[in-house]
């Protein structure tokens, strides 16, 4: 059996069952749910599973706090979850619970089988005691005077700060976040799993490719630091499943977390009789994970796996956070959003969308710029995509009876956009989205070159024309369900309605086969346009989550001012934000000037790598004839967000110095750069 033939495990960190779901949680939902549906295009037989991660003292003390008991907080926010992983088409084949039958009896036998074969140890150690809350603390839950470089207000496993890392009791003048009391040293017996055993068998795994190299490297530090044992166990009072044995001691819920993806399989097996440990050890098995955990999942969890004889990870796919703005996520600033308050305001499909383009491989942080969000959602979806099909399709229902033409009147252009099959194949189980939708927009803009050059709005008003106005509609609708069905992973909605409207099956077996002598239906709205109004509505609801959940009284929201600008006028940038611009090399591949305009050019730029942009420069009066600047270069700033103006979206800045009038000249790279190289 290869690789491909074996059942695919697939899952995402377990979301911890003290809060609601926010736009960090949810890229990595997205991210995972892109890869699974593709690979059920490819035919593949994927189980998809996640979990409410639902143990530990601080779901125990926040139940405390609001006057309930811990499995009713849980319950409610499990009931929550769910729904925003619905509202978000997170496509799980089973999302369960860690406080479930089925984890307590894995985590049971994981136990005992590590203990028989010598992998568990008992250790008395002192660890800080509320003598107010007659409880043990938790590391994030002592706080005190950082002992390294004396920082206030530190927690008690590292200092946020300095970036040191130390053990509670290493704090000065600690104190206990739930009480204020004053901890004290006592001694308590606990259970330790020997991860020093498993040194060699990690250092190996960690370098067979499972990780992206930048991962690899990050945990070489733990190895040059040198492995510890690892506490596996918690004193009452506590959350948890018990330790079989052993009085008044639970599992770290950092032990149950993980072991709550067998749990969720189970969960589903059980349905088919399916034994879990026979069938994972025939599947390959991927985890989707922030940076934040890696050392769980790359360390622990492969070591508890291998010390039960069962098969460590295929993949851990690790990803970056969220900033908003270029900023950390900020309750003050209303950038904290959660996934239901972002589904009040927006078609789930608008953030999948998004976050898709600028994903990629790699452990980058993603930036949810929310002037990009409204102007990349209507340029790409509403502009380039559902236009192609909006500005063709009535002419096949009015003048033909929904009936298109029998063959395909330019099958070398149609070819051009099953030729690219491979590379969007590639570049999706790469999780390279951010490369797929590039490619997927140069031949959007290829299609839409070809409606306009084709205008079926004028062959319509000639009878005679009308084979032409059917060849011209067919060719457009055939493009348009290509480009859809490579887009269908990150737009399962627009896709189905695309179906609908179209009456075809689009899966990935039918790219090449043409869409010819069928009916279509009416057209009907596929995807409504978005705007700064709504994202700014969603912003202020934001800041009024948080004020509920803090119990202070809401103030009515004022709705935001759009900023005054001038429609001709091209992206600006201030000086103080200089110094962070991304210069690039840009070759001219087209210049005109725009007619409506008096200072405009509209230049079409290559950046390299198949990249390519549409810039608008105020520079008109310097340029009387603008064609002799195609094939120069020009240097870019490549990182500016795009921007919605009159005559269309301008992709970044051109940069160019003088006076002004005829005293303008475009700033040129030097010679021997290439398309897309930074300049400074």
């Amino acid at each position: 059996m290869t690789s491909t033939d074996k059942p695919l495990i697939v899952t995402c960190a377990l979301p911890y069952a003290n809060g609601s779901i926010h736009l960090g949680h949810i890229l990595e939902h997205i991210q995972a749910d892109i890869y699974v549906r593709f690979q059920r295009m490819l035919g593949r037989k994927v189980y998809f599973v996640c979990a409410d991660d639902q143990h530990g003292s601080p779901i125990m003390l926040k139940a405390q706090k609001l006057g309930i008991t811990p499995e009713e907080m849980i319950a409610e926010v499990e009931k929550e979850h769910r729904a925003d992983f619905a509202g978000f088409n997170i496509t799980y084949d089973n999302y369960y619970r860690t406080n479930s039958p089925e984890n307590e009896e894995i985590c049971t036998k994981f136990f005992n089988t590590l203990k028989d074969r010598g992998y568990i140890k008992v250790r008395k150690i002192e660890q800080l005691f509320d003598p107010e809350k007659q409880m043990f603390l938790p590391d994030r839950f002592v706080k005190g005077v950082c002992p390294k470089c004396k920082a206030a207000d530190q927690y008690g496993d590292n200092c946020e700060v300095c970036g040191a890392t130390y053990s509670p009791a290493e704090l000065i003048n600690p104190y206990s976040t739930i009480s204020g009391a004053t901890p004290v040293l006592k001694e308590s017996e606990h259970y330790f799993f020997d991860l020093p055993q498993f040194e060699a068998f990690l250092k190996e795994w960690v370098k067979s490719g499972v990780l992206q190299s930048e991962m690899s490297n990050k945990l070489q530090e733990w190895f040059d630091q040198g492995l510890q044992q690892w506490d596996i166990s918690r004193d009452a009072p506590y959350f948890g499943f018990k330790i079989p044995g052993a009085e008044n001691k639970y599992f770290y819920v950092w032990l149950d977390a993980p072991v709550g993806y067998f749990a969720s399989l189970k969960n589903l097996l059980d349905r088919s009789n399916t034994d879990i440990f026979d069938f994972v050890q025939n599947a390959d098995m991927v985890h989707f994970i922030g940076k934040d955990i890696l050392y769980f999942h790359s360390l622990f969890w492969p070591a508890t796996l291998k010390g039960c004889d069962l098969q460590a990870p295929k993949k851990i796919f690790v990803h970056g956070y969220v900033t908003v703005n270029g900023a950390k996520m900020s309750k003050s600033k209303g950038t904290f959003i959660k996934a239901s308050t972002y589904l009040k305001h927006f078609n789930s499909e608008c953030l999948r969308y998004y976050y898709a383009s600028k994903m990629n491989g790699k452990i980058d942080d993603l930036d949810f710029n929310l002037d990009d969000f409204v102007a990349k959602v209507n340029s790409d979806i509403v502009n380039k995509i559902v236009n192609l099909a909006s500005r063709t399709a009535g002419f096949i229902t009015k003048k033909f009876n929904g009936r298109l033409a029998e063959t395909v009147s330019e099958p070398e252009l149609l070819a051009k956009f099953s030729a690219i099959k491979d590379t969007v194949m590639n570049s999706y189980l790469n999780r390279e989205y951010s490369h797929a939708i590039r490619e997927i927009m140069n031949l959007a803009d290829l299609a839409n070159k070809y409606v306009d050059d084709k205008a079926p709005w004028v062959v319509a008003k000639d009878e005679s024309r009308s084979a032409e106005l059917q060849n011209i509609c067919t060719m457009a609708l055939n493009m348009y369900r290509i480009l859809i069905t490579y887009l269908s992973p990150i737009l399962p909605e627009l896709t189905a309605k695309s179906a609908e409207f179209l009456s075809v099956s689009l899966s990935w077996d039918s790219i090449d086969t043409p869409m010819v002598n069928s009916e279509i239906k009416p057209f009907k709205a596929l995807f409504n346009r978005i705007d700064s109004k709504t994202v700014a509505q969603m912003v202020e609801d934001s800041k009024e989550d948080i004020k509920a959940e803090q119990g202070k009284p809401a103030e009515k929201a004022k709705p935001a001012k759009a900023p005054a600008h001038d429609e001709e006028a091209p992206a600006q940038i201030s000086i103080d934000e200089f110094a962070k611009v991304d210069m690039r090399a840009a070759k001219v591949l087209a210049c005109e000037a725009v007619p409506e305009s008096k200072k405009l050019l509209r230049f079409e730029l290559d950046l390299g790598n198949g990249e390519k942009r549409q810039i608008f420069s105020g520079i008109k009066s310097a340029y009387a004839n603008p064609e002799e600047l195609v094939g120069r270069f020009v240097i870019v700033v490549y990182n500016l967000a795009p921007r919605k103006m009159k005559f269309g979206v301008s992709e970044g800045m051109i940069l160019s110095a003088g006076s002004g009038d005829k005293d303008i000249f475009l700033l040129s790279a030097d010679s021997g750069v290439k398309p897309g190289d930074r300049v400074m």
